[in-house]
């Protein structure tokens, strides 16, 4: 299953295809039809592969990422970094809505090749970064989005609390959030909402109505 490259590993275990959501952008995603959808945690472990995330628009991103393409005044002219990046559709959406430098993170090598793949697919440049970036400054970033953040508790509270000293600096910092148990409850402003449609495959339900948060200094 590893045998080819990430990038070709990409291709090959994915379709192109939009969400209803988000008819404009294409990503390569894992569907019914694709060997991804089915294959189990044993089988991916077995061939050297995390969890596919990276292969999947979750509602979180993709409500991030349709309010920016809603309001490009948020990211127009500006530096953004779309954390957790995992398809890369919200840097994606970032760039069509004017943004002049965007960086996606994330620490899957699949993801960062998923990222690459549909950032061409798409048409823009979208810097791939392989980093841990929590606990560190972000000098010239004027936009953190992220999407569906909050789904484990240590990681909710690890990066809310970095995110809010990136806050402090000045910095724009969204999250998209389809009601996951650990969203922050108190330091955070509704920028948008949107009524996701979802898989049952993923979700226990096939929509999600999921809030984009600012994220306010102190909590």
């Amino acid at each position: 299953m590893t045998t080819l490259s990430p990038n070709d590993f990409v291709r090959t275990n994915t379709t192109v295809a939009t969400t209803p959501l988000l008819p404009e952008i294409r990503l390569h995603l894992a569907t019914e039809v694709t060997p991804l959808w089915e294959a189990t945690e044993e089988s991916l472990r077995e061939s050297n592969v995390p969890p596919p995330y990276w292969a999947f628009a979750w509602p979180g991103g993709q409500a991030v990422a349709r309010l920016v393409l809603d309001r490009p005044d948020l990211v127009a002219g500006k530096s953004v970094l779309d954390f957790a990046a995992g398809t890369g559709l919200v840097g994606i959406a970032a760039m069509k809505a004017g943004a002049t430098r965007v960086q996606s993170c994330d620490i899957d090598r699949f993801a960062l090749a998923a990222i690459a793949v549909n950032a061409e697919l798409n048409g823009v440049e979208v810097k791939a970064v392989s980093a841990d970036l929590v606990g560190r400054d972000l000098p010239g970033i004027d936009v953190v989005l992220a999407g569906d953040v909050c789904y484990e508790k240590p990681m909710a509270d690890r990066v809310t609390a970095w995110l809010r000293g990136i806050a402090a600096t000045g910095t724009l910092v969204l999250l998209g959030d389809p009601g996951r148990a650990y969203v922050p409850t108190s330091g955070i402003e509704r920028i948008g909402r949107y009524t996701v449609p979802t898989s049952l495959e993923l979700e226990d339900r096939e929509t999600r109505d999921t809030t984009i948060w600012r994220l306010l200094p102190e909590g």
